[in-house]
């Protein structure tokens, strides 16, 4: 019955308004620094069997292919595109960024995911008590802290880590504090919370936290953040393909209605 064209296309424009929301919210993050893109997963729903493959007739043959009618698409998930994003040079000392695997650890409200969050984004500043912290409307103070000292003159990142400043005074560079990153098991299971920040999740795995370089971890490149890893070209091709997904499935909407319709025209003849 065309009923089911008609319910089918109604999950068919669900999900491809779901993927329409993925996709505006990519393009809005383009220039998000340390952001990562997002694609839609789909899969099929139920299907109705009105035939069963492999059945025999009276002369013993048996039947080839059976009858199957899906009921739809459903959206099964929004996976996480961790690839790194382009290295933006700022020539800001505070600027870091991770080049390979890896997340940046601050603390968020400690009633939030055990009071840790983790972010790709590295760009950092001096709160009022020259702490390490994000560059964002929130900021998160980078763990384990990094405090700088009031008479540094310089202060230097190096690839695994180590921090370092210049005192004023002294001939030899101060060692500070050590930086440390994080890294889980299955990535795409982090739970996206905003501010450019995830939260482990069972899927995740808890944080394996250590030096930069150390056990497949990436490096710190001080003086650069990452970029946004969203494509724009990609995005814009995925657009109109969703685009024309959405009004296709609007269309077999709109031809299962005009058989039910016929249908009910039946009775008058």
């Amino acid at each position: 019955m065309a009923i089911i064209a008609l319910h089918s296309g109604a999950t068919g424009l669900s999900a491809q308004n779901t993927a329409l929301d993925v996709i505006a919210n990519n393009l809005a993050n383009s220039n998000t620094n340390g952001f990562k893109a997002s694609r839609t997963l789909f899969q099929d729903l139920l299907y109705l069997q009105r035939a069963q493959p492999g059945t025999e007739n009276a002369n013993g043959d048996q039947r080839p292919t059976g009858i199957y009618v899906g009921l739809g698409v459903k959206v099964s998930g929004t996976q996480v595109d961790f690839r790194t994003g382009s290295a933006t040079p700022t020539q800001r000392e505070l600027d870091i960024m991770i080049d390979g695997k890896g997340f940046f650890q601050v603390e968020i409200d400690p009633d939030v995911g055990e009071g840790l969050a983790y972010t790709r984004a590295g760009n950092f500043t001096l709160n009022s008590d020259r702490d390490l912290v994000l560059i964002t409307d929130q900021g998160r103070k980078l763990e384990p802290n990094i405090n700088i000292p009031a008479d540094a003159t310089a202060v230097s990142i190096s690839e695994d880590g180590t921090v370092s400043a210049e005192i004023a005074g002294q001939i030899q560079p101060q060692i500070i504090g050590q930086i440390q990153i994080a890294t889980f098991v299955n990535e795409s299971g982090l739970k996206q919370i905003g501010e450019n920040l995830y939260l482990p999740t069972v899927a995740s795995g808890d944080a394996a936290l250590g030096d930069p370089i150390s056990d497949g971890r990436g490096s710190l490149l001080q003086g650069f953040v990452e970029g946004s890893n969203v494509d724009p070209v990609v995005e814009l091709v995925n657009l109109i393909r969703t685009q024309r997904a959405f009004e296709l499935n609007s269309q077999s909407i709109q031809a299962a209605d005009e058989v039910l319709q016929t249908i009910g025209r039946l009775r008058r003849f």
